[in-house]
């Protein structure tokens, strides 16, 4: 049996090519949830109001950026959306809003719970109208529990959860982990759970709802930690750089910085003390227990504290990486991003220009390559109703209709697009 060339459009095609996604979130969680999407080849429609769009249009480091409502924190998670600003407090914007809907596959949404059932766009009321419809609703705690009408942002969940006083030392913690991690951690499990409900829907032909909590995202973070808290009856201290067992999976001061060693499993601890030429070191361990490693920790971290400070940060990681040792120098990430790793891969692609500087912006695509119609950012972040007037026409409404809904406020549409593309 032979098998036929693939087309050259099928090829290109993208996973989600052809699924619309109707996308009323704003900040972090819920725009990279979408923007996972869109990257994969949604046509993802982002719904604002003109007089209270999403707040990160207008964060960022520059000010021309900014005044086009695509600050630099709003463009790591909106490219390749298209931009529909509709007030849905208006006479005739819910009605705009259930006429897209209709044509939608996908529908997401991150406001605090109950906000869309007052807008008459609850699950019931879009399911009635959109049956095949995948609705997706990402808030704080999740739709159901005692704290489900808490608010809640990042750090919030971050305090909440746990995940603070899991971080630092014993002498630091609670610690707040720097990046968005619990928006970005709850923005995937969300794209996987609509990515999985899709699939569903292809063989049951069912619609689905899905309450996607950040506070769960943050347990499912911290699955280690959660059962590990349990088994032992207690909060384990938080280990900053230092594992509490394992020496060798620690950080140490070299010649000129700091090394993160990550010889974690017992083939590695030999790798590591044969590379630092301790081979009698390696052949004692060699049968040994982890309990038995675990109770030499203090011996093996005085040797690997006094024998790194001889060389430097590179030279180590270096050294190690080739004896086949998890390790790597202590980076800030303006260096992660000039690394030739990370310029050899496709995980950044281009996005947009600093107007002051000209410098060309990279975004963070996919934590993945397909062999082909993979993840690729085609279109830079919209600009605030962009697309109002290509969006609304597609959906049946005439120039004169779009009109009468912009002068009564309804819609909002971006000057240069005014007309349609």
């Amino acid at each position: 049996m032979t098998s036929s060339p693939t087309d050259s459009s099928e090829e290109q095609m993208k996973p989600f090519d052809g699924i619309r996604v109707v996308d009323f979130t704003h900040v972090l969680a819920g725009p990279s949830a979408t923007y996972q999407l869109a990257v994969m080849g949604a046509d993802v429609i982002k719904i604002e109001p003109l007089h209270e769009p999403d707040m990160y249009r207008e964060i960022g480091n520059s000010a021309e950026l900014a005044k086009e409502g695509r600050g630099t924190e709003f463009l790591s998670q909106n490219g390749n959306k298209r931009s529909l600003s509709l007030d849905l407090s208006a006479p005739d914007g819910v009605a705009v809003a259930r006429r897209l809907i209709e044509t939608a596959d996908v529908m997401v949404e991150n406001y605090r719970f109950g906000v869309m059932e007052r807008h008459g766009l609850g699950y019931d009321a879009v399911s009635a109208l959109n049956p095949r419809i995948i609705y997706c609703s990402l808030t704080g705690f999740g739709h159901t529990g005692p704290k489900a009408r808490h608010p809640a942002y990042d750090v919030v969940i971050q305090a909440y959860s746990g995940l603070m006083a899991a971080n630092g030392t014993p002498d630091s913690s609670p610690v707040r982990v720097g990046p968005a991690i619990l928006d970005y951690g709850t923005g995937a499990h969300a794209a996987l759970a609509i990515s999985s409900a899709l699939f569903q829907r292809s063989r049951t032909g069912l619609g689905q709802c899905i309450d996607v909590a950040m506070a769960d995202a943050a347990m499912m973070l911290m699955s280690n930690l959660v059962v590990t808290t349990q088994s032992i009856g207690q909060t384990p201290p938080p280990p900053g750089n230092q594992h509490p067992s394992r020496a060798a999976y620690s950080a140490y001061p070299t010649a000129d910085g700091m090394l993160m060693v990550g010889a974690y499993t017992l083939k590695q601890l030999q790798r590591l003390l044969r590379a630092i030429d301790r081979d009698d070191l390696a052949e004692e361990v060699a049968n040994a227990t982890a309990k038995e490693i675990g109770e030499r920790r203090d011996e093996f971290a005085e040797l690997l504290t006094d024998i790194l400070a001889t060389q430097t940060a590179d030279e180590w990681e270096t050294h190690f990486n080739e004896a086949g040792v998890p390790a790597a120098r202590v980076r800030r990430i303006d260096e992660t991003l000039q690394h030739p790793q990370i310029q050899s891969r496709q995980v950044l692609q281009e996005s947009d220009t600093i107007p002051e500087t000209g410098l060309q912006l990279k975004a963070p695509v996919a934590a993945f390559n397909f062999a082909h119609g993979g993840p690729a950012l085609t279109r830079p972040a919209p600009r605030l109703g962009e697309h109002s007037h290509q969006v609304l026409s597609e959906i049946g409404y005439s120039d004169d209709d779009i009109s009468q809904l912009a002068a009564c406020g309804t819609v909002y549409l971006e000057e240069s697009t005014s007309t349609p593309k």
